[in-house]
């Protein structure tokens, strides 16, 4: 049978994209993946609830919006509610206003926001589900996350949703995950998936060069160091930390607003009982840049067999391209970075306007004067909901066996966020705060050196003296510069 050379061409990108797959740990969410369905209806129900609640007229919140939920369903037919669509399932949206103000206090644009997640189908990251079970999956963007979440974690985020919008109103720079929207699919006589969706801390156009987990523990808290030559892109954790000697460097005023943040932050999830989350801090080296192309061998996007969505573009997309346009006619070679930096800012179109996200996308680093560094941190407080349950009090004692409290990761709220907001707050350092340490550590070795010599000799000399005084053989000469230089 002959082939065709579409065939070999087709056969040769299969190969290609298996061992992309294989060597990123990359899981392309084409038709033959096995949640292809569950990520369609996932972002199909998306597309239809949320459009509607954006259709409406915006109105103040009441105490029923915090424990609403809308129910649609979808078939191939469909109906007056719900288009049709490629199969059949039920789709349920949780708080739907709340969300939408919740997106509101973000300054995510409401189109950008639809678009960014369904004009085209994702992917998913990692080729496993993280620890907790959950799958991860990416808007075609990089922008957004899909998580699924435990039944249990959607009945408490229900629960705390309206001290975490209060909180968010509040604090508009939160470090704690941004929630955009909270759902459930349920396929015909299959299970029922809670998934919730959030802002991915990590930007689309930067190669992030180290990742750490931080929680101010020990046990289990360390990345197999041989694994990292043939893993890029490996989430490093404490110990890994510790080892490398890391600290996030962040003059006197960002230091301040941010210790600050974590502090007011931190009260509210011991207020809230929630425990075992952690800092995840992605960093980008300006002078390594994205010479190594670490972003463009893990992300991959295809477009689906799906209706797209009919827009004109919103008035931020509008004013994004204005600005573009400006940087590009007033731009020459001395002015390129100003086109940069408008290419930049269209990749995070609301981010500049919180304190830890304005520096293209991130925190940048500073030194004791304030002045910026070659490092770019891209940083926040994630797994915030995991409540002090009987389970995790079971392993607190059950672990506590073997192991000392303040190593273990699952220890009640409070003693748990005074010993992440302590640890945090010990790393948070200049570069000249850690030379100063460094040499202050140096020198008090170095008398710790001297010490130790001063009191071998005095020691000699004792010995010696009772050696005299016993009418020994010893040699006296030396018996007596001994005793003058213990004397001295």
């Amino acid at each position: 049978e002959s082939i065709t050379t579409e065939q070999i061409i087709a056969r040769r990108e299969k190969r290609r994209r298996e061992l992309e797959v294989k060597a990123t740990g990359a899981r392309i969410v084409g038709e033959d993946h096995v949640n292809y369905i569950l990520a369609y209806n996932m972002l199909t129900g998306i597309r239809v609830a949320v459009s509607r609640t954006t259709a409406k007229v915006d109105r103040e919140l009441t105490d029923n919006d915090f424990t609403a939920k809308h129910k649609l369903a979808f078939d191939i037919n469909g109906n007056e509610l719900t288009p049709s669509a490629k199969y059949d399932f039920k789709f349920k949206d949780y708080a739907p206003w709340v969300f939408r103000h919740l997106r509101q206090l973000f300054r995510l644009d409401p189109a950008d926001y639809l678009i960014s997640l369904t004009s085209k189908y994702i992917v998913s990251e990692l080729g496993s589900p993280g620890k907790s079970g959950s799958f991860f999956y990416f808007s075609r963007d990089y922008r957004f996350i899909i998580k699924t979440i435990h039944h249990a974690e959607h009945k408490f985020l229900r629960k705390i949703l309206k001290e975490y919008y209060n909180h968010v109103k509040a604090n508009p720079n939160t470090l704690i995950s941004q929630f955009y929207g909270l759902h459930r699919v349920k396929l015909p006589y299959g299970r029922k998936i809670h998934f919730i969706i959030m802002n991915n801390l990590f930007p689309p156009h930067r190669d992030i060069h180290q990742t750490f987990d931080l929680k101010g523990s020990s046990i289990g808290r360390d990345y197999d160091e041989s694994k990292l030559a043939t893993n890029k892109n490996a989430t490093m954790k404490d110990l890994n930390w510790q080892r490398r000697d890391k600290h996030i460097s962040l003059g006197p005023r960002k230091r301040e607003l941010f210790i600050k943040q974590l502090e007011i932050d931190v009260k509210l999830l011991e207020r809230l009982h929630i425990m075992d989350y952690s800092l995840l801090i992605g960093i980008h080296d300006i002078q390594k840049g994205n010479t190594e192309g670490i972003r463009d061998s893990t992300l991959t996007v295809f477009q689906p067999d799906t209706q797209m969505l009919d827009r004109t573009p919103s008035k931020m997309e509008r004013d994004r391209r204005v600005s573009l346009r400006r940087a590009f006619s007033t731009a020459n070679q001395a002015s390129a970075e100003q086109v940069l930096n408008v290419l930049r800012q269209d990749e995070y179109p609301g981010r500049k306007n919180f304190i830890f996200y304005a520096d293209d996308g991130g925190l940048r680093a500073t030194n004791e004067h304030d002045l910026p560094l070659n490092e770019i941190y891209y940083l926040g407080v994630i797994d915030c909901l995991t409540n002090y349950s009987l389970v995790k009090k079971l392993e607190t004692f059950w672990k506590g066996l073997s192991h000392s409290r303040e190593k273990l990761s699952a220890v009640p709220p409070v003693e748990y966020g005074e010993r992440f907001f302590k640890f945090i707050s010990s790393i948070v350092k200049t570069p000249e705060q850690v030379q100063m340490m460094k040499a202050a550590a140096a020198a008090a070795k170095s008398n710790r050196g001297g010490n130790r010599r001063h009191s071998g000799i005095i020691a000699a000399a004792v010995a010696e003296d009772e050696n005299v005084a016993e009418g020994s053989q010893g040699n006296s000469s030396t018996a007596i510069e001994i005793l003058e230089m213990r004397d001295a």
